[in-house]
């Protein structure tokens, strides 16, 4: 048996907290946005990359772009992608300077369902960080998000 270094061990432990409240505000989302959109996470985080990128022609992402914008696999991300394509949420085409570049674009109507998802998935996100901030483990993570987080997600004591 090997001695393991105490360092690590505490870095490990600290790893917890963390992932401990990233598990949870995603699963509360993925529930909401499946409830409310037919939508899973990785499928609004995607709709969302394509969505803050469309801004007419060139609004598109290369399908590698995509994999690291999603934190997936290539294999993954297609079959992502794959699903999207099928519900008319987005498209795929060839590079027209480059034959073997696939682009991704979202299209109108993933654009209208993300419009329609984002309220959803930000009450859910507000819901989460309130449940975790009763948690004393978590709650130092959420005061720290909530430090650098955006005008788009109220605190808990801002007016609504």
């Amino acid at each position: 048996m090997t001695a393991t270094d105490p360092a690590l061990t505490a870095l490990a432990q600290g790893w917890c907290a963390p992932s401990l409240l990233h598990g949870r505000i995603e699963a509360h989302i993925e529930k909401a946005l499946q409830t409310g959109h037919d939508l899973s996470v990785r499928e609004y985080s995607l709709l969302g990359v394509l969505g803050r990128r469309h801004d007419g022609d060139g609004g598109h992402l290369q399908m590698k772009q995509v994999a690291d914008a999603v934190v997936l696999s290539q294999s993954a991300t297609t079959r992502l992608v794959t699903r999207l394509e099928d519900r008319g949420l987005l498209t795929r085409y060839l590079c027209p300077t480059d034959r073997r570049g696939i682009y991704t674009d979202v299209t109108p109507a993933g654009r209208t369902l993300l419009r329609q998802a984002r309220p959803t998935n930000e009450q859910a996100l507000r819901e989460a960080l309130d449940q975790a901030a009763t948690n004393p483990e978590l709650a130092p993570l959420v005061r720290a998000l909530e430090a650098h987080r955006t005008p788009a997600v109220p605190t808990r004591n801002a007016p609504a």
